[in-house]
């Protein structure tokens, strides 16, 4: 009975405890992979963030062309940046980590396996809750890719919320 009381006071502790705002974003993204040579990327992230610790989710694919023989590649992955804890003077840093899964493709010839990535980037914001964002990547592909090594350089819308 005791240990019910102390469970629920917890519980209603914690309910009653004033809300934290949330600190999340939202980028969509164009940018360019010079590997092996410069083609367009694109993609979407989706992150939150606890003062210096941010944790995101992203998907990019950069675009194949089969005529000159270049690879196609598409990315899902999880990261985790660290970050400052707020802007200074309008910009926000961050250093980021993480892995995921990749398919590598070129006509009929395609791999799929896992990938990691780090790298780093600036959030400078514009106006309100919109922020221009710069991110520099380097993925690094498992298994046999035609590529074993990615660079990715992108610009983004970034809405803060």
């Amino acid at each position: 009975m005791r240990r019910h009381l102390i469970v629920s006071a917890l519980l209603l502790g914690l309910i009653a405890a004033p809300a934290r705002p949330a600190f999340a974003d939202l980028t969509a993204f164009v940018g360019l992979s010079p590997t092996p040579e410069r083609r367009a990327a694109r993609g979407v992230a989706f992150g939150f963030g606890l003062l210096i610790i941010g944790f995101e989710f992203e998907y990019s694919t950069v675009i194949e062309d089969v005529t000159q023989g270049l690879t196609g590649l598409a990315t899902g992955s999880g990261n985790v940046l660290l970050q400052t804890p707020g802007e200074v003077g309008g910009v926000q840093l961050y250093a980021t980590t993480g892995g995921g899964v990749f398919r590598e493709r070129l006509a009929a010839v395609q791999e799929t396996s896992v990938a990691t990535n780090a790298g780093a980037g600036a959030k400078i914001r514009l106006a309100g809750p919109l922020r221009l964002r710069l991110d520099y990547r380097v993925f690094r592909l498992q298994g046999n890719p035609i590529h074993q090594t990615y660079q990715r350089f992108y610009a983004g819308a970034n809405l803060a919320f």
